[in-house]
């Protein structure tokens, strides 16, 4: 963190944030996104190379807590990264995972057999982003349909093992127009990652939504994402569904 970029420097300074927070705040995100579980000064002082002392990173933890980054669950003395801190850390400290081109190849042979039709494309192509995430993958079709894979990866998560954040997950992905309801017309290019109050009123939660919009040969356009818990490992999510809507470009074929 120390010697961070200019524009790291700016937006450090557009979020009162200081390179000690960061650092800590970074570690916390990353420890939660690998163990679901709230963080707390013990994990980090025994796992990261934190510059700071016990009793300073105990002091930063809170101070980060106040600003709105981390929040404290009642039945832990840990932290868990706020909607807010998640974004920070996607917009500005995480790392992308770049696809290799072995994972390239294998994603568009995956796919490749169903090009020539639509929705029997964009299934394969929902099943294997998928596979590859560990979550529920989603597509709207130019029909504005919905189609969506992966549901059992949820069963996977501790987060869900609350009947009522998964009952609330499945109602909305039987209602397409909800889900719709969701996606933004600005930047077509971009990956969009959606968080707390960005999911709505129904989807209130500890819930991550990822989409890209896809464009294909024929100018057919439609959103491309997954969705899971909110500690997604964004880090290799995000470059794979920006991949996948790209390449829905490549090998569609007459539609």
């Amino acid at each position: 963190m120390y010697g961070a970029s200019p524009d790291l420097q700016n937006q450090l300074y557009m979020h009162n944030l200081t390179q000690r927070q960061v650092e800590i705040l970074r570690s916390i995100i990353e420890e939660y996104i690998t163990s679901a579980e709230p963080v707390g000064s013990q994990t980090l002082e025994k796992k990261y190379n934190l510059t700071s002392s016990p009793a300073t990173i105990r002091n930063e933890m809170v101070r980060l807590t106040q600003m709105g980054y981390l929040q404290k669950p009642h039945s832990s003395a840990g932290r868990q990264p706020t909607p807010r801190g998640m974004k920070f850390y996607v917009d500005e400290l995480m790392k992308e995972k770049e696809l290799s081109t072995v994972e390239e190849v294998s994603l568009k042979e995956q796919v490749w057999d169903e090009r020539e039709q639509a929705t029997k494309c964009l299934r394969e192509v929902v099943k294997t982003l998928a596979e590859r995430t560990g979550t529920v993958a989603i597509a709207s079709t130019k029909e504005g349909d919905l189609i969506a894979a992966g549901y059992a990866n949820i069963l996977k998560m501790p987060e869900f093992y609350d009947i009522r954040t998964t009952e609330a997950l499945l109602s909305i992905l039987e209602e397409g127009e909800y889900f719709r309801s969701l996606f933004h017309d600005e930047d077509a290019e971009g990956i969009h990652v959606l968080l707390g109050e960005d999911l709505g009123p129904r989807l209130q939660g500890p819930y991550g939504f990822v989409y890209a919009r896809y464009t294909t040969p024929l100018l057919h356009t439609g959103e491309i994402g997954v969705i899971g818990p909110a500690r997604l490992n964004y880090a290799q999510v995000v470059p794979m569904v920006r991949y996948v809507a790209h390449m829905i470009n490549e090998v569609a074929k007459g539609w």
